[in-house]
């Protein structure tokens, strides 16, 4: 395969690059997928792609590639749906929150899987949180399964899905920006049946194009603006949360406008030990679990199918945190 072509098309700059057919889109990124670039043309084309950014038809592509080469596991038994959220940026100024989300949903019996990288890249990564909660790493799939099926929650490294995608993640040390890659990687679905997947994204524009992903592919996902890139609706105040299925899509929450009416009581340090330890004391009622995460709670019980009644999952959510306001 030759990649001259490819680069020419979409090398042009940001006004006046074109973009991939989903076809080829689909053809390149399997070659990336598999190490089949030579490295001076898989930079050219990460930073050619980062300048314009994906189309539709490319992020397409992209997906059906990387979905022939994810691993598999089996939806553990029970009414709900498995939920999966990808964590791949840490807490940088915020502490992150994202392990509070899954461990709350596993108390309702909804299986959980988190997955992405083990390091932070001098941020707090989940997987350093997760440590300090006792919710070690999946060394294997099979590891992967047995956390799933007997204790309902499972953090599986990236290396483990998709060790090619592994590979691209990692030339952000190189390259020194974000690449497509960790774009997709928040679209994983590992599962062989049909999942929740948490989708987050940062900047308003790509949210647009993640709708149209969703509605595109007939997903079963939630979409919300991440908090520092992390799929866990903001503390401070809540982001609009959406939920597509079948190729529709349904605003469960409107985004918060206005003054923020409370500062809720957050961990006093971003680090592992410390957010870790106020999680753990927010679970047993320490602390109240933020207004925002607790909307989020509801929307996912609604969305995984633990119950088929909005209202009825603000309601469980509510009483199940103590968050009568949240009914």
């Amino acid at each position: 395969m030759t990649y001259a072509n490819y680069i020419k098309d979409i090398g042009r700059g940001g006004q006046n690059a074109g973009d991939l057919s989903e076809h080829a889109a689909h053809h390149l990124f399997g070659a990336m997928l598999d190490g089949g670039v030579p490295d001076l043309e898989l930079g050219a084309i990460l930073i050619a792609l980062r300048v314009k950014s994906e189309s539709l038809a490319e992020l397409l592509g992209f997906y059906s590639a990387l979905s022939e080469r994810v691993f598999r596991l089996r939806a553990p038994a029970g009414k709900a749906k498995p939920i999966v959220l990808p964590s791949y940026n840490g807490a940088r100024h915020q502490p992150n929150l994202l392990p509070l989300l899954a461990l709350l949903l596993q108390r309702f019996g909804v299986p959980v899987l988190i997955h992405g990288p083990l390091t932070g890249n001098g941020r707090i990564a989940t997987a350093y949180i997760l440590r300090e909660l006792g919710v070690m790493p999946c060394a294997s799939l099979t590891h992967a399964q047995e956390a799933l099926d007997t204790g309902g929650i499972a953090f599986v490294p990236t290396a483990v899905l998709a060790p090619g995608l592994t590979d691209l993640l990692s030339l952000r040390a190189r390259l020194g920006v974000r690449s497509s890659a960790h774009s997709l990687a928040k679209l994983i679905d590992p599962f062989e049946t049909e999942s929740l997947r948490i989708v987050s994204v940062s900047h308003p524009a790509y949210l647009e194009l993640m709708r149209e992903f969703l509605l595109a592919t007939s997903a079963n996902a939630m979409l919300l603006r991440s908090t520092e890139g992390e799929a866990f609706a903001n503390p401070k105040r809540r982001p609009r949360i959406e939920y597509f299925k079948d190729a529709n899509g349904q605003i469960l929450f409107e985004a918060e406008a206005g003054p923020v009416k409370s500062i809720p009581t957050l961990p006093s340090a971003i680090d592992a030990v410390t957010t870790a330890a106020w999680i753990r004391g927010t679970l047993v009622g320490e602390a109240p679990v933020p207004l925002p995460i607790v909307n989020q709670l509801a929307g996912c019980l609604y969305a995984s199918g633990y119950t088929s009644d909005m209202n009825q999952a603000k309601a469980i959510a509510a009483v199940a945190t103590g968050s009568l306001a949240a009914a």
